[in-house]
């Protein structure tokens, strides 16, 4: 599984440690990714994904993950979330087809 944020996109930085002797090694910074369950109201079920901290955050600031997730062009969005976009737009145009009706 990848490191990286299913929402944002952030993935793992590279850089250095630096001892007080000025000697350098690689490391790599990790972001904080969280397995959670999100509850999409258009779909009617908790999705779980992998998301890091500062996603869940913006999630929340948004209104939910359906709200979010149609806010925000494709091209900002990784594969995962453009997948689940595609979900949330096809349940709710059944909603409102089955509303019309």
């Amino acid at each position: 599984m990848a490191r990286r944020c299913a929402i944002t996109g952030k993935g793992v930085l590279t850089g250095n440690n630096v001892s007080h002797a000025n000697n350098k090694s690689r490391r790599r910074f990790l972001p904080n990714l969280q397995e959670v369950s999100v509850l999409s109201d258009a779909l009617g079920q908790p999705i779980r994904m992998r998301i890091s901290t500062q996603g869940l955050k913006t999630i929340e600031h948004n209104g939910g993950i359906d709200a979010y997730l149609l806010s925000v062009s494709n091209g900002k969005l990784p594969d995962e979330a453009r997948r689940l976009k595609k979900r949330v737009q096809s349940a709710l145009a059944k909603k409102q087809a089955a509303a019309a009706v």
